[in-house]
């Protein structure tokens, strides 16, 4: 059986930014295995004037190789916009135009990716005790009979996030998350009322968009806080995704971790653009002066239940009095989580070592720690947050964490146990 160096799970942004390194640092043989037909990421959220929140500079490679030819302002000359974007004076391109980025990115490593491929299983091939190579089991073509086996000396696991609903929420016909949006709408004709569920820059934007989409439906955003809570990205802020502090992180008491991520949680969870929330405000507050109320704000309120139709309860926290709205939809944008990596490494799993409270013991170098017989690296993109902090799961940090992990898999080679 041929042996792959590095095999990938997924094909997201994080792990073509990690096929782009490997192949600036040095021919390494690998292939990736990605689940959905072609590339996407975040289709569902490509909302028309929608922006980045991260600077273009943020992008794959920059960070890592200026000069790199897979650059965002690569991209725009290869497009013919350079000029066009530099008149438009902005840090933070729309969120249209960087996914297009991204798939200009992917397009020259399609000989390397497998589409419509879901890994389903990771299992050691063990020899006199020694795990060499580690054989992934793949389902292809969404068929669960084809099942195909492949070989590799190193894995790196990039499954993308998983979206959240409430306990007892199930998504259907009406209910959707935020990540369905735009292939759920079309499907949405004339409708007389929305509710949108969250309070973070996705609940923002959905109520932003079907507000303005819907002119003649009331969208109803529902949220615990009194108001959005406006996002901290203040420049000293912002140092929270400097590539230092994720050293800094990493080598820090778990006290002083507990306590970073919690004074820093306003710069990514549950915040709002201010400039959104302005806009939400002005529109709320016209509406109010005409007498029309279409965008109405259920603050410091939560959905108690969802009933057939869809008729939701909604009740108002400080008083406990309940309202019930018959809706045409109920879109969740209550947020995504980090895939457990321990799901897809399955018999594999059992030889990676946790930490105390669960988590997996991962090196500074991305690799997971593992018992003494396993000599193949395991690397981890994503699901890092307790050990290497907020920034390292994050566009901000991809390029230095892809550039990070295809200099350890070649220093590895010797299979090396991470310190």
């Amino acid at each position: 059986m041929r042996v792959h160096d590095l095999i990938g799970i997924g094909f997201g942004p994080s792990n073509l930014a990690l096929a782009i390194a490997l192949k600036e640092n040095g021919p390494v043989d690998a292939v990736f295995f990605e689940k959905q037909a072609t590339f996407g990421w975040h289709r569902g959220m490509l909302l028309d004037g929608t922006t980045m929140q991260v600077s273009f500079l943020k992008d794959l490679v920059t960070m890592r190789n200026p000069a790199s030819e897979f650059g965002f302002l690569s991209y725009l000359r290869d497009r013919g916009r350079l000029a066009d974007f530099i008149n438009h004076k902005t840090m933070f391109p729309s969120r249209l135009e960087f996914h297009d980025y991204l798939e200009w990115a992917a397009a020259p490593f399609a000989d390397q990716v497998e589409y419509r491929s879901e890994v389903v299983g990771v299992t050691p091939v063990s020899v006199d005790g020694v795990v060499d190579h580690l054989d992934v089991v793949v389902r292809q073509g969404g068929c669960a009979d084809e099942l195909t086996t492949r070989r590799t000396r190193n894995v790196v696991i990039a499954a993308g996030l998983e979206p959240v609903l409430p306990p007892g929420v199930v998504s259907g016909e009406r209910v959707w998350h935020s990540e369905e949006l735009l292939d759920r709408l079309p499907s949405l004709r004339d409708p007389r009322r929305v509710v949108v569920v969250g309070a973070g820059q996705s609940a923002a934007e959905v109520t932003d968009h079907l507000h303005g989409a819907f002119p003649d439906a009331e969208v109803c955003a529902v949220f615990s806080k009194y108001g959005y809570t406006p996002a901290d990205d203040s420049s000293f802020a912002n140092r929270i995704f400097d590539p230092e502090a994720v050293d800094h992180f990493y080598g820090a008491s778990e006290e002083v971790k507990r306590m970073l991520l919690a004074y820093h949680a306003s710069t990514n969870y549950s915040v709002v653009d201010l400039e959104l929330i302005d806009e939400l405000y002005r529109r709320h507050y016209q509406e109010k002066v005409r007498g029309t109320e279409r965008l109405r704000i259920f603050n410091a309120s939560r959905v108690v239940e969802v009933a057939r139709g869809p008729r939701v309860t909604v009740e108002f926290l400080p008083t406990g009095e309940r309202t019930v709205l018959d809706a045409d939809a109920v879109v969740y944008a209550t947020g995504y989580r980090s895939g457990d990596p321990l799901t897809l490494l399955g018999e594999a799993g059992e030889l990676c070592e946790l930490l105390p409270d669960g988590g997996l013991r991962i090196g500074r170098d991305y690799r997971v720690a593992t018992k003494e017989e396993m000599r193949c690296g395991v690397y981890v993109q994503g699901a890092t947050e307790h050990t290497h902090g907020l920034t390292s799961t994050l566009l901000s940090n991809t390029a230095l964490r892809a550039g990070e992990i295809a200099a350890s898999v070649s220093m590895n080679r010797s299979y090396a146990l991470p310190r």
